[in-house]
């Protein structure tokens, strides 16, 4: 049966620490535009707070996420038990994407290991945290986390990420701006 949460609580923080993956999805406000989800990995989530957590975003091929909170800050993380009981939560919010320019950007940097392809921090203050059963939810074995983004950083200079990002995230595939100079 789903349960509703009045904050993420010490038992539901430790869950959420021992899950290799979570899944980002954020919509435009216009009824043709198109829907967002994300898969994201490796140490890049955080609880700052009862309400509140931060992720990591990395350089992609593509800034829905950002173009879609700057437009509504929508926004809901999904973890799944692909492991040991099954389990689905969920914690819905609204976010911001901060920017290097952004005064907390130091700060949250403190948070997370130092990655070349960190693009910005997704702060979220969470308003509604659900769970529900995860019974259809398959059973997988979590092999290693993939290192290929940390490796194209690496052979590129902070120009030449600079530029990838001018090139894949000033507007979303629906023509939002997502993310502004500098890059």
């Amino acid at each position: 049966m789903a349960k509703q949460y009045e904050t993420i609580t010490p038992k539901l923080a430790e869950w959420i620490g021992q899950q290799q993956m979570f899944f980002v999805a954020t919509a435009p406000l216009s009824a043709e535009g198109h829907v967002n989800c994300s898969p994201k990995g490796g140490d890049s989530f955080s609880i700052l707070g009862p309400r509140e957590i931060v992720y990591l975003d990395y350089t992609g091929s593509g800034a829905e996420t950002i173009a879609h909170l700057r437009e509504n800050r929508r926004i809901v993380i999904m973890f799944c038990a692909f492991s040991g009981p099954p389990k689905i939560l969920r914690l819905h919010g609204l976010g911001e994407a901060i920017m290097e320019e952004h005064p907390r950007f130091p700060e949250l940097t403190e948070q997370f290991p130092r990655h070349a392809g960190t693009r910005s921090f997704v702060y979220v203050q969470v308003d509604r945290i659900t769970d529900s059963c995860g019974y259809a939810v398959p059973l997988y074995e979590f092999k290693q986390p993939r290192d290929i983004l940390d490796k194209w950083c690496e052979r590129k200079s902070d120009e030449e990420i600079r530029a990838f990002r001018r090139k894949h995230g000033r507007v979303s595939i629906d023509g939002l701006p997502a993310m502004n100079e500098p890059f």
